[in-house]
């Protein structure tokens, strides 16, 4: 059903924009964002990349780390009834560009507070959920990967409802959803897949602005099932042919065939005071059942201050382990699976890394950016968040990213 509400819905708002591209009723608008970037680092023995990124970027100079395009087009019907459709084109999980939906739905508004919208929306998982993708719209070369990278959904069929409300000065907007995430996850240990995700999700977002204050605490909840998983597979179907009722229920604990429910809290906090402007995000991933993946805890800050239209900022962020949702038996170590336990004790340790960069961005003409930036990443375990060559288990050194795009809005 909720496939066939999606389908309706991208059907009649791309039918509606195509005809007013044709009749020029005014009604409808067209924009666009990118950036044209490149990057390198100091070293080709890990590669760096955005989350569920395959094409990690080494020690030449390449495109695919930050440039993107992004093509939006809304068409209002009348004064309740509007549709938008937005496409991105970028390297995500495939070695090649790929274009992708990244919002399509029609919205209505019940009144002057509240709007409903059905079909494909961003998961407001993030202070910057919205405009992630979009440089120009950011201070950063690109959101902490510390942080973003912790939460694996970025957009969901279904529906939302937004209120928006002041109070005195302040103002306020509740927002709620749920639907079904559907993607692809990059997984890079084992020489690197591709597995497909599909996730019943729901949740809340509440922001707070004030003056040049914006405070914003969010909560999602999905049940992340993904049963292409090769190398979890691989792993659970041979704990489960031991035929050992201690090797079946771990199977049954890491495995994510059927689904396994977890939520991700967020709390940010922006303030853009005279020449001051500072970001801050903290989040937690945690486990409602046993799972393989690990609980953890993320954030970053991040400070500037403007010089006219110049604007030099500093920013560290990092994420680490809380812990495992799941309890691997104790055996002697003279035990056939002594061997394999100890292995899943070690899968079940999260990565961790630290970074610090610098940067600038100058806003040299109308609706372009200019900006540089130095990432400083260190990995705590497990070589953190870098893509490590096929049969590394681990990587300690420090990477510097070096990098320099432009952004633009049309």
């Amino acid at each position: 059903m909720k496939k066939q509400l999606l389908a309706a819905a991208m059907l009649a708002a791309t039918s509606m924009m195509a005809q007013a591209g044709t009749l020029g009723d005014g009604n409808l608008s067209i924009s666009g964002f990118g950036t044209l970037g490149v990057a390198k680092t100091n070293s080709d023995d890990a590669k760096f990349a955005r989350y569920n990124q395959a094409a990690g970027t080494g020690d030449s100079p390449r495109i695919g780390l930050d440039s993107n395009l992004g093509l939006q087009a809304t068409y209002t019907f009348n004064e309740s009834l509007s549709g938008t459709v937005q496409v991105l084109t970028r390297k995500n999980t495939s070695q090649q560009f790929t274009t992708d939906l990244t919002w399509g739905f029609l919205k209505y508004k019940l009144n002057d507070e509240t709007n409903v919208r059905l079909g494909r929306v961003v998961l407001p998982a993030f202070l910057i959920s919205d405009y992630q993708n979009v440089g120009y719209a950011n201070t950063m070369m690109r959101p902490p990967i510390e942080m973003y990278g912790q939460a694996p959904i970025e957009n969901m069929d279904g529906a939302d409802i937004n209120w928006q409300h002041a109070f005195g000065d302040t103002n306020v907007t509740v927002q709620g959803f749920g639907g079904v995430s559907r993607g692809k996850l990059y997984i890079p240990t084992g020489g690197g897949s591709v597995a497909k995700h599909q996730s019943p999700v729901f949740g809340a977002a509440v922001t707070a602005e004030y003056g040049p204050f914006t405070a914003r605490l969010a909560h999602a909840r999905a049940k992340i099932e993904v049963n292409n998983l090769a190398p979890i597979n691989a792993l659970t179907d041979g704990l489960a042919a031991t035929k050992v009722p201690a090797a079946i229920q771990l199977a049954d604990d890491l495995t994510l065939r059927g689904g396994k429910k977890m939520s991700f809290t967020e709390i940010g906090l922006t303030m853009d005071w005279k020449n001051i402007v500072l970001q801050a995000e903290y989040a937690q991933r945690r486990a409602h059942e046993p799972v393989y993946i690990p609980e953890t805890n993320s954030g970053y800050i991040m400070a500037g201050y403007r010089f006219g239209k110049v604007l030099p900022y500093y920013a560290h962020a990092y994420y680490k382990g809380h812990g495992s949702s799941v309890t691997v038996p104790t055996v002697p170590a003279a035990h056939p699976l002594a061997a394999t336990f100890g292995a899943v004790r070690g899968l079940l340790v999260s990565p961790e890394q630290k970074s610090d960069l610098i940067g600038m961005r100058w806003d040299f003409a109308k609706s372009l950016a200019l900006k540089v930036q130095i990432d400083h990443v260190k990995p705590q375990v497990k070589g953190g968040s870098l893509i490590l060559p096929s049969g590394v288990p681990t990587y300690s050194n420090s990477i510097n990213v070096y990098a320099a795009g432009i952004d633009f809005v049309f």
